[in-house]
């Protein structure tokens, strides 16, 4: 009997995180009930806890991250703010001051003091101060030599460098443009031609790479779409292919992957869902649009009621699915991509209305690997199973549990219902803005400051 071929490396290492997962999903199913609502209890006092302590002192280890303290600033004060917390008053002025240092006297915010200002860590820090909030933060922000600094990064093409002498990237554009929009600076000169850029960095898959000719990447083609968004150029992409990449890129996990073929990383839950947050914000002025999902002649809305059943069916839904096989090497394509949604164009500037369209993607079963899979009961969260927990995926995997729960929200006035939350209601996270992924009352508070201003 002839031999099978050997496997690749991506084969092994993709089965063996699908028996890490599929293996804590069935101990899970296998626990009594009251186990089962112990394992997807969000554990908000141990992750702020683990939060806190990091925003006060961090070991030797993190010496390498020393060029990315105004991130690390960021990526623990909004998960703090996704759980609805606050830092206390002393912690919160040694923040500012420290960024205030951080802070170029020409512009821009650098790694660290003393450091090259860097277009990465202004968008942390100016997202650090918003999450802040209050007139210190906000006054602290010398937004005229922002902008001179934005202007002496835009390059000739119309793109971004990330530094003086920098590369030019999709991230790039992103973090030039939200910083703008978020101050009240962005002008003519600096949308100029950047749409051009993002459109060539659309691959054939669908998706946004970081520059022409790479790889669709799910980073990359959040901030494509979000700078498009910002920039009133949306739909000059194609946003066909960009959905059918998206929904492909949801494992049988239940988590994202972040390329093709890659494997499930929980801070995707964010960068590849947030896509999905600003899809649903799309409105238009001009009445709706129809984008096609796939190349079916029909209007057909199988798939899409395929994926809000899956999702309204809840905890049970969820046990079904795992109980019918959901390793890659089991199951066959059962992806049916010929369904239409209605989107409109967005208005930036108000997060309230939303376009009346489901989830095009499982929440339930993207809550459920966060909780069970990516969540370390003693705080923080993680990559996958077998991975440690950091503050980068703490972020990434609450700002993606926060894009789930109010995935079916009609607005933001409304708050989720039950059944869009895995677990107790008290896991329930505060809902962020999508464009610039802080909390929404936040930036609520800082887009009134900056308008007056």
């Amino acid at each position: 009997m002839e031999s099978l071929p050997s496997l690749t490396v991506t084969q092994r290492d993709q089965i063996l995180v699908e028996q890490q997962v599929f293996n804590i999903y069935k101990a899970f199913y296998d626990m009594p009930p009251s186990s089962q609502s112990f394992m997807l209890e969000l554990q908000r006092e141990n992750h702020v806890e683990y939060l806190t302590n990091g925003l006060k002192q961090l070991g030797p280890s993190f010496c390498v991250l020393d060029a990315n303290r105004p991130w690390i600033c960021y990526w623990i004060l909004h998960s703090i703010a996704l759980l609805d917390e606050f830092v206390d008053p002393e912690l919160e002025d040694n923040t500012i001051d420290f960024l205030s240092r951080c802070q170029d006297p020409n512009g821009g915010y650098g790694g660290g003091p003393g450091q090259m200002p860097h277009l990465a860590t202004t968008y942390a820090a100016v997202n650090s101060l918003v999450t802040l909030g209050g007139d210190k933060a906000f006054s602290s922000i010398n937004r005229e030599k922002v902008y001179t600094f934005l202007r002496q990064m835009k390059d000739p093409s119309g793109a971004f460098r990330m530094h003086d002498a920098g590369e030019i990237d999709v991230r790039a554009c992103y973090t030039a443009i939200s910083v703008a929009s978020l101050l009240n600076i962005l002008d003519d000169d600096l949308v100029q031609n950047v749409g051009n850029f993002i459109l060539s960095c659309q691959t054939y898959e669908g998706g946004i790479s970081g520059e022409p000719g790479s790889e669709a990447h799910g980073g990359y083609t959040f901030c494509g779409l979000a700078t498009m968004i910002l920039i009133n150029e949306v739909y000059r992409l194609d946003l066909s292919s960009l959905i059918d990449w998206v929904v492909f890129r949801q494992g049988v996990e239940g988590g994202f992957q972040g390329r093709t073929n890659k494997l499930v990383d929980g801070c995707y839950s964010f960068w590849q869902g947030g896509v999905f947050a600003l899809l649903k914000r799309l409105h238009s002025t001009k009445g709706e649009k129809s984008i096609p999902l796939g190349d079916g002649e029909d209007s057909g809305t199988e798939s899409l009621q395929t994926t809000v059943s899956s999702d309204a069916k809840g905890e049970e839904g969820l046990k079904d699915d795992l109980s019918q096989g959901g390793s890659h090497s089991e199951q066959g394509d059962q992806h049916d991509t010929s369904c239409q949604v209605n989107v409109d164009n967005i208005d930036h500037s108000s997060s309230k209305r939303h376009a009346k369209v489901e989830p095009l993607f499982n929440s339930l079963a993207l809550q459920q690997y966060i909780l069970l899979c990516s969540q370390e009961p003693d705080g923080g969260l993680r990559d996958k199973p077998g991975k440690s927990r950091d503050h980068y995926h703490t972020c990434y995997c609450l700002s993606g549990l926060s894009v789930c729960q109010h995935s079916w929200s009609e607005d933001d006035d409304s708050p989720p219902f039950p059944g869009a939350v895995l677990g107790t209601y008290s896991n329930l996270l505060e809902p962020i803005h999508p464009l610039y992924n802080v909390v929404l009352d936040r930036y609520q508070e800082a887009h009134e400051f900056f308008t007056r201003s």
